[in-house]
């Protein structure tokens, strides 16, 4: 039996759109890290980017478990002495940028180095309920509907 290795030709990307609204931040970010790596496809080669092109939409409505929307901080550092800060997820959330989060999250899931910074790339994080990408029809995608874990209400 010979091993299959997938040849740049043979790659075929799709375009999925997700909705967020309501569904658990971590268990999305899993799902869509193993989509943008191509892992779900039985073609799968972990040198090639194989994986498809997800539009998440509705990223403000992502729900947290826990007290991680106040505990969870992300910190960077400015570059001055004393110079670390830090702001939580629900401050993030609530803010301008409520998609950076999930941006993040998926961030650390895939590999690092240029591979990993490629398959970025094939991800769109939306706010609201809109996005520009009609044009590539994208397919649906349900996570909430997987798993009954996957979304909470309140």
């Amino acid at each position: 039996m010979k091993t299959f290795n997938l040849k740049p030709t043979d790659i075929d990307k799709k375009w999925y759109v997700v909705d967020a609204d309501g569904v658990v931040l971590g268990r999305l970010a899993s799902i869509l890290a193993n989509m943008l790596r191509g892992k779900h496809k039985p073609t799968y080669t972990p040198h090639m980017d194989c994986g498809d092109h997800i539009v998440v939409v509705n990223a403000e409505k992502v729900k947290l478990t826990g007290n991680k929307r106040r505990d969870d901080v992300f910190y960077w550092h400015t570059g001055y002495p004393g110079g670390i800060k830090g702001r939580s997820k629900g401050q993030i959330l609530d803010g301008r940028y409520p998609e950076r989060v999930i941006m993040k999250a998926v961030e650390r899931m895939v590999p690092r180095g240029p591979l990993g910074r490629r398959q970025m790339t094939h991800l769109k994080v939306y706010k609201g309920p809109a996005h520009p990408h009609e044009a590539q029809q994208p397919t649906v995608f349900d996570i909430a509907a997987m798993n009954p874990k996957n979304k909470r209400s309140a």
